[in-house]
């Protein structure tokens, strides 16, 4: 930013009303780059464009600031319940976005399909149309548990397409593990009366189940059927334990009384914040959730960045919401208010507002544990270098940037014999792989064959047209590969650092990470020798994580624009012919079409080296056409 832009910028900002509202701050192009909330406009705003001393990173947010608006708001709630809707809308650059690592896995039944079945699902489809049990820890063996209660009660197990398309019962029906409603084995009346002794298991009353099953195993035994009575036992073991596992609840979370409540607690360390949730639900301590940020990404004051995180974060979970949040912070009232009305806001809980409250002496000593956690969770990963930043903020000093690289792209280019050439485009943010936002290319095929630069210059030339650019390119290859990038990025006049990725012929002793016999180098223009990835584990995961994704997915298309191609080809067009013998025909394929309509059958047969069956239609389809 220039003096004369700081200045009139500062102008404006100190011309504010002194009011509660939020601000938008937006760069060249007309982008909101940062959102931000005050209870006093007028000098939050012009903080940023003061000479007073800033963080590395307000130096660059503000760098990029052209202008900005503001909203007033009535009250701190207000201004809260705004900031998130914007943030939430414009996804700002400078602004830290959730990210969630890991769901917890639950029992879904849609009661929609025709004879609903049990379901495995991490984000289930919460609506009227629906019954769901959970969440339930990572290591509670759910998903066998809803195998055996499937087979136990001899529920449908099958997809809805398979149960529409099924003409006979499948093998299950013959070993009594299912009741094959597909064909009508059974009423829908008695189907859901056993759906609801199945589903009593995972209610309040799991001992009606289990009796039921006892009561069929000792039937069994009695009618001399030992091999049902056996598989009847094995499942009884299996749910029995199961129990086991989720009775063990901590004696102290039982005393408490509490059927469902998260205890949140921070942890300010010397570069990141950590945050630590400990989830209760139904009396049990389910297991935890961990995030974590650098302090240098926070532009607010740190209990205002801790508030708006963890209301992105229980907007956005895929778990049940708690009744209750424990936490301690210098504005809780705010947050309680902000929270339930962006909750009812985006109708994604139905039950009572969540309750805020700090810790009192019943969860004193279940606050202390989690903010233990928070802070022995940072250590670890910090003494074993598995935070991303580690791996970004040593990216951002081998490329001599002023910032660390949040966004960065990869590319990996597939060709076969000058045919069907593909392109994939992988992307992380903060070390995390995007999945919408890949793209895969479709490269024109060259009279010249293997053109890289060609190709690159025309994917490169459609993805710019895209904008939203990296922080950081990555192409896979050494250093032509990386040189035909930075001289097609040239060509448009653009700015940005390109590295490759290449393996070196060395052996690697570093069995923590790569099993496989050589070293990951990163090229780096104007660097004399590569950088091993091996010094720094967490680029290593970064990068080589980046590298494998694109390798798969333009594999992927590559293999699916070949299948295309020979589909084209007179082999294809034969029905009933399909991708596997297409390519066999194609591969012993000596003589023409016209060549191979002179030969008997048998002669052929023994020419394209398929099946009779695949013969007859080839011999069919080449007679038909003469």
């Amino acid at each position: 930013m220039n003096d004369l832009n700081r200045i009139h910028l500062l102008k404006k900002a100190k011309s504010l009303p002194k009011s509660c509202g939020c601000y938008l701050m937006k760069n060249q192009k007309n982008e909101v780059v940062y959102v931000g909330k005050s209870k006093e406009l007028r000098t939050r705003v012009s903080s940023y464009f003061n000479e007073s001393q800033k963080t590395p990173k307000t130096e660059i947010l503000v760098s990029h600031i052209k202008s900005f608006d503001f909203i007033l708001t009535e009250n701190e709630v207000e201004a809260l319940v705004l900031e998130n809707n914007l943030i939430k809308k414009f996804t700002p650059r400078y602004n830290i976005l959730m990210r969630d690592d890991k769901s917890y896995p639950y029992v879904y039944i849609n009661l929609e399909e025709p004879f609903p079945r049990l379901r495995y699902d991490r984000r289930p489809n919460r609506n009227k149309n629906s019954k769901i049990f959970g969440p339930f820890t990572t290591g509670s063996n759910i998903s066998e548990v809803i195998r055996v209660i499937t087979k136990a009660f001899e529920l449908r197990d099958c997809t809805l397409r398979e149960f529409k398309q099924r003409k006979e019962p499948c093998l299950l029906y013959q070993m009594k593990q299912c009741s094959a409603p597909c064909v009508n084995k059974i009423s829908e009346f008695d189907y859901n009366q056993n759906l609801e002794l199945a589903l009593s298991f995972f209610g309040d009353n799991s001992n009606k189940a289990l009796t039921n099953i006892r009561n069929r195993m000792r039937k069994a035994s009695d009618n001399e059927e030992y091999e049902l009575a056996a598989m009847l036992r094995d499942m009884i073991l299996i749910l029995e334990d199961f129990l086991k596992l989720g009775g063990q609840e901590n004696a102290e979370i039982h005393q408490l009384k509490e059927t469902s409540v998260d205890i949140v607690s921070p942890y300010l360390g010397e570069s990141e914040i950590d945050i630590s949730i400990y989830m209760i639900r139904n009396s049990h301590l389910i297991g935890h959730k961990n995030f974590h940020f650098p302090l240098i990404d926070c532009l607010d004051e740190i209990h205002e960045e801790i508030v708006n995180f963890l209301i992105q974060y229980y907007l956005k979970t895929n778990d049940e919401l708690p009744h209750k949040i424990i936490m301690e912070g210098e504005n809780i009232i705010e947050f309680s208010e902000a929270l339930n009305q962006l909750i009812q806001q985006n109708k994604v809980m139905k039950n009572n507002k969540i309750k805020v409250e700090r810790p009192k002496q019943k969860f004193k000593s279940l606050f202390e544990l989690t903010t233990t956690h928070a802070k022995e969770q940072q250590r670890v990963r910090l003494e074993n270098q598995d935070s991303v930043y580690v791996g970004l903020n040593k990216l951002k000093d081998l490329l001599s940037m002023s910032v660390r690289p949040k966004k960065l792209e990869c590319y990996d280019i597939a060709i076969w014999q000058g045919k069907s050439p593909t392109a994939s485009q992988v992307v992380s943010i903060d070390g995390k792989l995007i999945k919408d936002q890949y793209r895969y290319y479709h490269i024109s095929v060259r009279d010249e064959g293997n053109n890289d630069f060609a190709m690159m210059r025309e994917v490169l030339q459609r993805r710019l047209k895209k904008g939203d650019l990296p922080d950081v390119f990555i192409v896979d290859g050494g250093k032509g590969q990386v040189s035909s990038f930075q001289s097609v990025l040239k060509e448009f006049d653009i700015n940005i650092p390109v590295v490759g990725i290449a393996k070196s012929k060395t052996k690697s002793d570093f069995k923590e990470i790569e099993v496989n016999s050589s070293k990951e180098r990163l090229i780096i223009p104007g660097r004399v020798n590569p950088y091993f990835l091996e010094k720094n584990k967490s680029l290593f995961k970064i990068i080589v994580q980046l590298r494998d994704e694109a390798h798969r997915f333009s594999r992927k298309l590559h293999h699916n624009a070949e299948e295309s191609r020979l589909f084209t080809s007179w082999p294809g067009e034969i029905p009933g012919i399909g991708p596997k013998t297409v390519m066999k025909i194609l591969k012993n394929l000596r003589f023409s079409r016209e060549e191979l309509a002179q030969l008997s059958f048998e002669e052929l047969k023994k020419e394209l080296g398929i099946k009779n069956h695949l013969v007859e239609k080839v011999y069919k389809y080449l007679h038909s056409t003469k």
